[in-house]
């Protein structure tokens, strides 16, 4: 029996799991109400006897070994023939609306952290697949819509990627089910319409049935700082490569297919 190890069985990571078990696969991790971080006995014992292993445990502080606390921690445990990890396409920072790919320069943007993060999975082997903004069950623009908290915001000519949790889980399903087909490196797993958020809040609203907001200007908004930091970085992500080299196909191309089914 294949056995996967997942370091963090958060929203996506715990869908991967789901529809790896369906699919007669033995998974454990950390978090989830499962395996502390932190039992270093027997995290080391489960990961003796995985076959592969999972991360999408966010960055941390930065420490002399590094920014990822994978890494630092179980580095010396992971000697497996497969490794993954769950990055971000804000690795690529701003690029004014324009397409990026694997290929494209990254550091540019605000999330350094997660860029050294990604460097360093790539560095140990990994297939490193980059996220754009994920919605699915429980977290999209319906539930945002639904509880009054949508936005939208004067931005002309913002564009965004983003991507259904459904879709994550097939993505890395495939470059599982590849093996050694689908060799270490990075991954763009996007839908195929990248576009403004104000697009998505308002098919949300026209599905529900509920009035749109107000359209706002960014300072109006009374956003986080980390909401506002969305709105930071403008670019559209390409997912050709993850297409031709694992097969894969999002079950829902764009926006518009993927809040129908939630609806």
């Amino acid at each position: 029996m294949k056995r996967l190890f997942i370091f963090g069985l958060g929203y996506s990571a715990g869908v991967i799991a789901a529809e790896l078990r369906v699919r007669g696969w033995s998974v454990a991790g950390t978090g989830g109400g499962n395996l502390r971080f932190d039992d270093e006995d027997r995290v080391r014992q489960e990961l003796a006897q995985s076959s592969h292993v999972l991360s999408s445990v966010p960055p941390g502080a930065e420490t002399d070994e590094g920014v990822d606390p994978v890494l630092t921690r179980y580095g010396n445990a992971l000697d497996h023939g497969w490794l993954g990890y769950l990055s971000s396409t804000g690795v690529y920072g701003d690029t004014g609306g324009a397409w990026v790919d694997e290929t494209a320069p990254v550091g540019g943007g605000r999330r350094s952290a997660r860029v050294e993060a990604d460097a360093e999975w790539l560095a140990r082997g990994a297939r490193v697949f980059r996220l754009p903004g994920i919605y699915g069950p429980g977290r999209s623009a319906l539930d945002r819509v639904r509880a009054g908290k949508a936005h939208r915001i004067d931005l002309p000519g913002q564009v965004f990627s983003r991507v259904h949790v459904a879709d994550i889980a097939s993505g890395v399903i495939a470059a599982l089910a590849k093996g050694d087909g689908a060799p270490p490196g990075a991954y763009n797993l996007a839908d195929d319409l990248p576009c403004g958020q104000n697009a998505v809040i308002e098919e949300a609203c026209r599905l529900a049935g509920i009035a749109q907001p107000p359209m706002q200007a960014l300072d109006e908004a009374g956003l986080s700082p980390a909401a506002r930091g969305f709105y930071a970085e403008n670019r559209r992500v390409a997912n050709g490569k993850a297409r031709r080299v694992l097969g894969w196909r999002p079950r829902y191309p764009t926006y518009r297919e993927g809040l129908a089914d939630l609806i």
